[in-house]
């Protein structure tokens, strides 16, 4: 299972630039959760602040009792082995075949031999549908492909916490249908901590269990995806709805002047927002467990959220649990709402590559 990531106080500049101050949030274990905002907004720095890429110059990161800012540089070193990072432009090697870049990891920090490394280099290329091209070098192939490749590396050594910073950036509306599915699919097998960096709303409103957004320097919010979906956050609802009435401008943020006049002619009430049904795992793999864990936390503060919320998040629930309304699965199908559990067995569907439980995956 993943390993839940704690962040107190985090706060980053570059020189008299402050990026963002006080961040404090939890990525729960074993959790999909999506960092948003407008571009500039420090949502790269955040994932490598995280893996101790950058220094902080306050606030700690917690992972399993070692501060990823202020322990001992050994100790960071060893922690950073239970990450898997799937950089935005893929961070390949241009003179290293696909195989060898996503084996990488496996002969610079484990002892295996090359026969088990090659199994497990095919299982992950097998994963990520990019068989037969092993062979090649990055500038031999599409900008989704080497994304993919990009994520093959990530998983080589069994990461308990997944990064992925922009993984649609460059890639079509049909191949980031098939990345959001696998995503999903990944965390049901196992079961590992993950935090994507998109400004993709399709991604953002269908994979996640848990949604943040920074904005102005601060983390303005963080919680499970059906509270941001029904927020009256303005820059919340205005950032998920993709629209130009809001706080956020060309330039990041608008004055107090164009709001006032936004506000002025404004048409009424935004109608309510709707909690659109999440990805579930492709039939024959196991339901995800987050599901259940983000529920019971909705459930808990259903009676602190607005009313409006309140009642969009009890009628999604309730139209999973009798399965009555079109577009949902009833616990049965391949889409649903929150919380629906897929069809579970032994093996996976045909054409559904899984990931092999190994013990000691990251080798001795």
């Amino acid at each position: 299972m993943g390993i839940e990531v704690v962040v107190e106080g985090l706060t980053k500049s570059f020189g008299t630039q402050r990026i963002w101050q006080d961040v404090s949030l939890t990525l729960p274990a074993g959790e999909v959760s999506v960092m948003l905002g407008p571009s500039g907004t420090g949502k790269t720095v955040f994932l490598k602040s995280l893996i101790g890429l950058l220094k902080p110059e306050r606030g700690r990161v917690l992972i399993d009792g070692v501060d990823m800012v202020n322990s001992p540089e050994r100790d960071i070193y060893e922690t950073r082995k239970k990450f898997g990072l799937m950089f935005q432009d893929g961070a390949l090697f241009g003179s290293m075949s696909l195989f060898d870049n996503i084996a990488f990891p496996l002969r610079e920090h484990t002892r295996k031999k090359e026969s088990e490394i090659r199994r497990i280099v095919m299982e992950r290329i097998d994963v990520v549908g990019l068989l037969g091209a092993e062979g090649k070098l990055p500038g031999e192939i599409s900008g989704g492909m080497r994304k993919r490749a990009g994520l093959a590396r990530a998983l080589v050594l069994d990461p308990q916490i997944i990064l992925c910073d922009e993984p649609d950036s460059g890639l079509d509306p049909v191949r980031t249908a098939y990345l959001s599915q696998l995503l999903i699919d990944l965390n049901a097998q196992i079961d590992a901590t993950m935090l994507i960096v998109t400004h993709n709303l399709d991604i953002a409103a269908t994979v996640p269990d848990n949604m943040g957004m920074l904005f102005r320097r601060e983390l303005v919010t963080f919680g499970p995806r059906e509270v941001l979906l029904t927020s009256e956050e303005p820059v919340v609802a205005q950032f998920l709805s993709g629209r130009r009435e809001g706080p956020i401008g060309m330039s990041e943020e608008k004055d107090a002047a164009t709001l006032a006049a936004e506000a002025a002619g404004a048409r009424g009430a935004d109608a309510p927002r709707e909690i659109i049904p999440q990805l579930e795992p492709s039939p024959g793999l196991p339901p995800r467990r987050a599901v259940t864990r983000r529920k019971e936390r909705v459930l808990g503060m259903l009676d602190r959220l607005p009313p409006a919320a309140r009642t969009a998040i009890t009628h999604t629930y309730a139209v999973h649990v009798t399965g009555g309304a079109p577009g949902t699965s009833g616990g049965t199908g391949t889409s649903g709402g929150p919380g629906a559990s897929s069809v579970s067995g032994a093996s996976a569907a045909p054409g559904t590559p899984t990931l092999p439980t190994r013990a000691n995956g990251s080798g001795a």
